[in-house]
């Protein structure tokens, strides 16, 4: 047994040795071939107070990847701001007020310049395209999982009845779904969830509990007294004080939040007159509660529909806002429309008013009557005065349907 193990153990060794030796010969042809390739280099000089320095270009030594540097400085952040949310959820189960943590000039400009207007019209066209028989299903499904939709309430139940996305999302509610509430003078003018609520001070409205936005910055500036319905109780004075019309009367407002799920379309919430519509071409960015609270002036950025008015109190406005892949805002009586159009600029406005020789009262519109739709789920800010004795019927936070009350006198 031994004389069979000794060559054995031999041959071994003799193998282990050759190889080590062919590795360290590759190992100093690879270092010799660096180095020789190191003289090649371009040689740059620089002194410093010791002495003199040279070196080669960095570029040529290490070559950046744009795409994965972005991966990781996006994931990282993405992360980060996860576990911040995830930090301030498990601070309210305590009952602890958590002040808000506002986002910086260069985070707000960095998220504005995200293509959002072309991904959102990109987004538009997709859902335009026409979905297979057989494929309606599982996407529609899918989608009714994923955000909770009740298809027991659609007119139409039958998922392949919906050639695309778009039809899907802008699907019609059996009449007997949503009830009008005929008792308050103030109904919800869609599905939603309550964000903020209350009386407008000092020129300044809650987008969500400690964050604020500029009453005038939203609205744009007050269209001329001659297109007034009737003159201004203040002709001068603060902006909120040019909307209040009426000695005694104050200025609320309301913000609801559609989410994806929601029902999409939007209705009156009460017998009033639209006279004016004002649009912004803006941002398009995400308005769900969570960028509310980041970004103070979202609403401001934001590409935006204002309708102004009357009603038996006063001045009366709705305002629909865009987000993120809902470019697309629809009024059903303004067929001048068009939103996150090319051909307008981010920075601006137009007006149109319905107040013409023929007819000079404008667009009346009844409690629950269509108004508008939007392609997916966004926020929909009401801007109304009433007397001092008008009282919300909400609670911040929770959801709501079309039809149901806000407020009454």
């Amino acid at each position: 047994m031994a004389t069979s193990v000794g060559p054995r153990c031999l041959r071994l060794l003799r193998g282990v040795t050759s190889w080590r030796s062919s590795l360290l010969h590759h190992e100093n042809t690879v270092l010799s071939h660096f180095l020789q390739s190191l003289r090649k280099l371009p040689v740059r000089a620089f002194y410093t107070n010791a002495r003199r320095v040279h070196t080669a270009p960095a570029r040529t030594l290490f070559l950046l990847r744009p795409l994965p540097v972005l991966l990781v400085t996006g994931s990282g952040y993405a992360g980060y701001r996860q576990y911040e949310k995830y930090r301030e959820r498990e601070l309210e189960k305590l009952g602890l007020e958590i002040p808000p943590k506002l986002a910086g000039p260069w985070e707000v400009a960095l998220y504005k310049s995200v293509p959002t207007r072309l991904l959102s019209r990109a987004w538009g066209r997709l859902n335009q395209v026409e979905l297979p028989h057989w494929l309606r299903r599982p996407v529609y499904s899918l989608y009714i999982w994923t955000f909770g939709v009740n298809m027991k309430e659609a007119a139409v139940e039958d998922l392949h009845h919906y050639r695309n996305l778009s039809e899907f999302f802008r699907r019609k509610l059996k009449p007997q779904a949503r009830p009008v509430c005929g008792l308050h003078s103030v109904i919800s003018p869609s599905d939603g969830k309550i964000l903020n609520f209350g009386q407008v001070k000092n020129c300044e409205v809650e987008q969500v509990k400690g964050v604020t936005y500029s009453l005038e910055s939203f609205l744009g500036p007050r269209i001329s007294t001659e297109d007034l319905p009737f003159p201004p109780a203040t002709p001068c004075g603060s902006f909120r004080n040019q909307l209040v019309t009426r000695e005694g009367n104050e200025l609320y407002h309301c913000v609801i939040y559609l989410a994806p799920g929601d029902y999409h379309c939007f209705h009156s919430p009460t017998d009033w007159t639209v006279s004016h519509r004002r649009h912004f071409p803006g941002s398009l960015m995400s308005v769900n509660p969570g960028m509310a609270r980041w970004i103070k002036e979202l609403f401001c950025h934001n590409e935006r529909v204002v309708l102004t008015g009357d009603w038996k109190h006063g001045f009366f406005s709705l305002t629909a806002v865009g987000a993120t892949n809902v470019g697309s805002i629809r009024i059903y009586f303004d067929r001048d429309l068009h939103t996150n159009s090319p051909r307008y600029s981010k920075g601006s406005y137009n007006d149109f008013s319905f107040v013409t020789h023929a007819n000079k009262e404008g667009i009346p519109m009844r409690k629950g009557e269509h108004l508008g739709e939007f392609n997916l789920g966004s926020t929909i800010v009401l801007i109304f005065e009433a007397p001092k004795d008008f009282n919300f019927k909400l609670k911040a936070g929770q959801k709501i349907r079309f039809g149901e009350a806000l407020g009454s006198l």
